[in-house]
This record gives C-alpha cells, sequence and structure tokens, in this order.
C-alpha cells in the first residue's frame, strides 16, 4: 500500500499541487457567477423587447464604430487565453509566468475599457437621446464596471503570487479570477453582437 502511495507521488508533476476536488471557492464564484447571468439575462431580454416594439432600429443618430469596437472587441477576447495560460503555469508551479500572464490580462482588459471611455466620450448620442442610448449605456457600463473588478482582482492576485509559494488557497484564488474573467468576456460577445452587430 505504501508502495503504491509513493508511487501516485512520484506520478504528479512538480510544482503547485493541483485540488483532487473542486475548491469550495471556485464553486462559489460558479453560483455568484449564475446570478450575475441571469442579471444580464434580464438586460438582454429588456433591449430586445424595446428592438421589436421600435419602428425604427436603431434611431436616427445612434451611428457606431463597428469596426473600432470590433478591434478591441478581440483585445478583450484575446486576454482569456492569456488568463489561462497563468492559471497553468501557476499550478505548475511557475509564479514567474503566472505573474507575466496576469500582468498580459491586464493591460489587454485596461486597454478594452479605454476605449470604452473613450467610445462615451466621442458617441453622437447620450443615454437620455432615446431608447437605444439609454440601452446602450447601461449595458456597456455595467459591463465596464465587471471589467474594472475584474482588473482589481488581477492586480490583488498579483499581491498574493507575492507572497510564499506554499499557499494552499493561492490556486483557488486563481482559477476563481479566471472564472470570472472568462465570464465577462462571453459577456461581451453577446452584447457586441446585440449592440454593434444586430442593431
Amino acid at each position: 500500500m505504501a508502495d503504491a502511495t509513493a508511487a501516485i507521488e512520484r506520478s504528479r508533476p512538480q510544482g503547485h499541487p493541483v485540488a483532487e476536488r473542486p475548491q469550495l471557492l471556485a464553486v462559489g464564484i460558479l453560483i455568484w457567477l449564475g446570478s450575475e447571468f441571469m442579471f444580464f439575462s434580464g438586460l438582454f431580454a429588456a433591449f430586445f423587447t424595446i428592438r421589436a416594439a421600435a419602428p425604427v432600429w436603431p434611431p436616427a443618430g445612434t451611428k457606431l464604430d463597428t469596426i473600432q469596437a470590433a478591434v478591441f472587441s478581440v483585445v478583450l477576447l484575446a486576454s482569456s487565453p492569456t488568463m489561462q495560460f497563468g492559471v497553468w503555469a501557476q499550478e505548475r508551479g511557475d509564479y514567474k509566468k503566472a505573474k507575466a500572464w496576469i500582468v498580459t490580462s491586464f493591460i489587454l482588459g485596461a486597454a478594452f475599457l479605454g476605449n470604452q471611455a473613450y467610445e462615451w466620450r466621442t458617441l453622437p448620442f447620450h443615454p437620455s437621446s432615446n431608447a437605444y442610448g439609454s440601452l446602450f449605456f447601461i449595458m456597456t457600463g455595467l459591463h465596464g464596471l465587471h471589467v474594472l473588478l475584474g482588473l482589481v482582482a488581477m492586480i490583488a492576485l498579483l499581491g498574493r503570487l507575492s507572497g510564499g509559494k506554499n499557499d494552499p488557497g493561492e490556486t483557488a484564488v486563481y482559477q476563481g479570477v479566471s472564472y470570472y474573467w472568462h465570464f465577462v468576456d462571453i459577456m461581451w460577445i453577446g452584447l457586441f453582437s446585440a449592440l454593434f452587430l444586430l442593431s
């Protein structure tokens, strides 16, 4: 029995120990993200209900720069694989690469958020202009808030990785932040499609 246990231990990859079962933190985050999904589903339901009732959609004067938005959408979506690369690096115990991938994801997310702020300042309409303007600013604003919270979480994660390398909850925290970030990216696909492509 002891020999079998030793063989299993030798067969495990060297690096940070990986949990055999889902961490409670990760499970809790997934449940919370489920509620966030329902929240965004309500926004989409409101958007398509108002869109169906409008005689003209979008109203005149709501021209958007779809190409620029598409470019920065790719920038944001590129931050999902970089975040996942970081998770895998941390699980292997490669803290240098794990931190580098967080920084990369942060830069990509911050670039997207900066473009959104620029868009808000230069759009030819405002939240009070019409129903489309209200929905656009509410939906992109709430998503932008989620992006900002994700960036703050990345900074906190970098701080945690700067501590000792024997933190038992480190892997679960990294995975939890990655789940949240993947969710933010997936939600943007729906928002971009509704606000820029289907309007």
